[in-house]
């Protein structure tokens, strides 16, 4: 933890110029390098097998970082709560690595394995009682990060490349190493979100993984009920739960009040929609995405197709014919436009600074995707 709480006082970037909007991920710069530079060590493996999961994590793109970053910035030392955040001792362990000796292997990590140990009873050696330093005072300026919410911001990365392992496979030898990879990504963010030491963010992102299996699930159900609820529910399920639990968990964090928690889970949620949205224009479809169910307006002969989830042979071919014809794809970002709007207007509710007005921009851009 000690490392983190350097990071957490470093200087405030500088100003931004007049007359331009701040770029959240300008603002970020310092802690952004840092989460993912600790992030690789915060990855280390035994397992030369698992050593990609790490290349993989060092090249994200960090969108779901900046996310909790700004919200924390945006809020900290607003709430009640925050002079007990900031003066509460850090955890020992949250800068140990995850990967201690012989976890790994099914055994204590403090107990010996040699052979000699096994001929008599193992006798448990009492540690010496030490006391915590006191915690260093609060630097002058304004509220800084605190080192809970960078290790957060580092948790939600490892869930989302958890499930992008998941979902980018595609033959049967990646398709093992892929899911096997994302369990171990998993596993590590449950270690790290443990020591975090805060029932409420931990049952926040825990439920995002439950969010995450249950999207996946509706990929593969028949769309007999209504498409476009079954589709904006798996948007929210696989994309936009991490960014507005994430989003919400960073607030509570810094010790801000319901009020406030729920403004950052809005605007995260309805970020979230926006951005799959967005994203489900970019790409031929291979599902039930707002380009294919726009494009079924125009042209009826495409809702056969879509009640069976595009399984049909040559569905998928039917259905990119379909939307190249329509106004499937416009309709759609107008649509994500609406949500972007919606994530905007939930940023009213917090108070004013140059990180809110970095996540309203953050808004605008996911539209320029």
């Amino acid at each position: 933890m000690r490392a983190l709480r350097g990071l957490a006082h470093l200087r405030p970037p500088p100003p931004t110029a007049p007359g331009r909007r701040p770029d959240g991920f300008a603002l970020l710069a310092p802690e952004l390098a840092h989460v993912r530079a600790s992030l690789l060590g915060l990855l280390g493996s035994a397992h030369p097998g698992l050593a990609h999961v790490a290349r993989f994590a060092g090249a994200a793109q960090q969108l779901r970082s900046v996310l909790v970053l700004l919200c924390a910035h945006a809020t900290n030392g607003r709430g009640a709560q925050w002079p007990n955040k900031h003066a509460a001792p850090a955890a020992p362990d949250h800068d140990i690595p995850l990967t201690r000796p012989g976890v790994l292997h099914n055994s204590h990590p403090s107990m010996p394995t040699h052979p000699a140990s096994f001929t008599g009873v193992f006798h448990l050696r009492i540690p010496r009682l030490h006391t915590d330093p006191p915690p260093a005072p609060a630097p002058p300026g304004p509220p800084r990060l605190l080192p809970t919410q960078l290790r957060l911001a580092q948790i939600v990365e490892m869930v989302h490349i958890a499930s992008v392992l998941h979902d980018g496979v595609h033959e049967q030898h990646e398709n093992k190493h892929s899911i096997l990879a994302g369990d171990f990504l998993l596993g590590r963010a449950s270690a790290a979100l443990a020591r975090l030491g805060e029932p409420q963010v931990v049952e926040l992102i825990a439920s995002v993984i439950s969010n995450q299996a249950e999207g996946e699930m509706l990929r593969h159900l028949s769309m007999l009920r209504d498409p476009w609820d079954m589709y904006l529910r798996r948007s929210y399920l696989k994309t936009a739960s991490l960014m507005a639990k994430g989003a919400c968990a960073s607030v509570a964090l810094g010790g801000c009040s319901d009020h406030w928690q729920d403004a950052a889970y809005t605007y995260g949620r309805n970020l979230g929609i926006a951005y799959q949205l967005v994203q489900d224009t970019l790409e031929h479809p291979l599902g039930i995405t707002g380009p294919v169910l726009f494009a079924a307006e125009e042209h009826p002969d495409l809702h056969p197709l879509i009640r069976r989830n595009l399984a049909g042979e040559g569905d998928i071919q039917k259905a990119r014919h379909y939307v190249a014809r329509s106004q499937g794809v416009d309709r759609t970002r107008a649509l994500a436009a609406t949500y972007a709007d919606k994530a905007r207007e939930a940023l009213r509710l917090l108070p004013e600074s140059e990180y809110r007005e970095a996540l309203d921009v953050l808004a605008e851009s996911a539209l320029a995707t």
